[in-house]
């Protein structure tokens, strides 16, 4: 099958780090003393990280736009993305880390240095991206809030991607601080630049600041463009996607689960994916939540290939509601 054509490119910007993630602990031993866990992996991670690899597994056009350290991590980061990393600013600092551990419900818990991510700044990333978009390019915002030099340009840098020509997503994660009422009322001043924000379950809820899914997702699509849509990933029960005007479901299908992390961020490389090839919404949601199965299904990590995303015609178990 002849793979489709485009020219629009997927930036992503963000936080890519190393990830060490550890297996099985099945509770925290006491202070002092030493664990041993069957399995460790050394990778590289952060939101931003994930989305790429997927990125690149599907061969779809996109650059990584990021920053990085100058230590011993950064040429092995650099060489596993040669297609960005020439472009990438470099600070004297050690490389962000995160250290995850999985536990036997598939739920993780991580701890993460500052490192080299919160130096991305405004200008680092805007002298990567070209100084008009091709129609139809995305920028994907990652690790909103752990991007911290970069967050406290966050208004001034979407308005300027908006005024590029740039359609802007948005996955924001989890802030560490938690969602404080300081941080709600900074929202605003970036949401109305946002095309597309893509949240799990408990970020919609923190974020909209109610526990109902679908109030929290309206709540924040009345601060964004009249276009607009906010994509909820629930992992088992599927995704959602919330527009003004439609509301519309993808079922999850029915895996084995090995390894959940950076779950989100391979279903944000399937969805925009989709819409990069000039798919409807519906597709592009199924298409995340075939290329997040996949993910989570595997070790180490398989991924569909676009030619199996393109030849599926089934939209079986997937809603739409007006």
């Amino acid at each position: 099958m002849k793979k489709p054509e485009t020219q629009a490119r997927l930036y992503v910007v963000g936080n890519l780090n190393v990830d060490l993630i550890m297996s099985t602990l099945d509770q925290w031993p006491e202070k002092g003393t030493e664990a041993m866990l069957e399995t460790s992996s050394l990778r590289p991670g952060g939101s931003a990280g994930n989305c790429a690899l997927a990125l690149q597994a599907l061969d779809t056009p996109y650059r990584l736009v990021a920053n990085q350290g100058n230590d011993q991590f950064t040429p092995w980061l650099a060489g596993l993305f040669t297609g960005s990393a020439a472009h990438w600013p470099q600070y004297a600092c050690e490389t962000s880390l995160t250290f995850g551990v999985t536990h036997p419900d598939h739920e993780r818990t991580f701890f993460s240095n500052q490192g080299h991510i919160v130096r991305l700044t405004m200008a680092d990333v805007l002298n990567q991206l070209p100084k008009l978009a091709t129609p139809g390019d995305w920028v994907l915002l990652c690790g909103t809030f752990l991007c911290t030099a970069l967050y406290a340009d966050y208004p001034a840098l979407l308005q300027t991607l908006k005024h590029r020509g740039y359609q802007v997503a948005v996955d924001s994660g989890w802030p560490p601080q938690g969602w404080s009422l300081e941080l709600r009322e900074k929202i605003p001043q970036w949401l109305q630049y946002c095309d597309a924000l893509l949240l799990n379950e408990v970020e919609t809820q923190g974020l909209g600041d109610g526990e109902d899914l679908q109030a929290a997702a309206q709540t924040l699509l009345a601060l964004m463009p009249a276009e607009a849509r906010c994509i909820v990933k629930c992992g088992p029960n599927g995704a959602h996607c919330w527009s003004t005007s439609q509301h519309r479901h993808s079922a999850a299908q029915d895996i084995e689960v090995v390894d959940t992390i950076g779950a989100g961020d391979s279903f944000n490389a399937g969805y925009l994916s989709a819409l990069l090839y000039g798919q409807d919404e519906q597709t592009a949601l199924r298409w995340g939540v075939r290329v997040a199965s996949a993910a989570i299904g595997s070790s180490p990590r398989v991924y569909p290939t676009w030619q199996a995303l393109v030849a599926d015609p089934t939209l079986a178990n997937n809603q739409e509601t007006q």
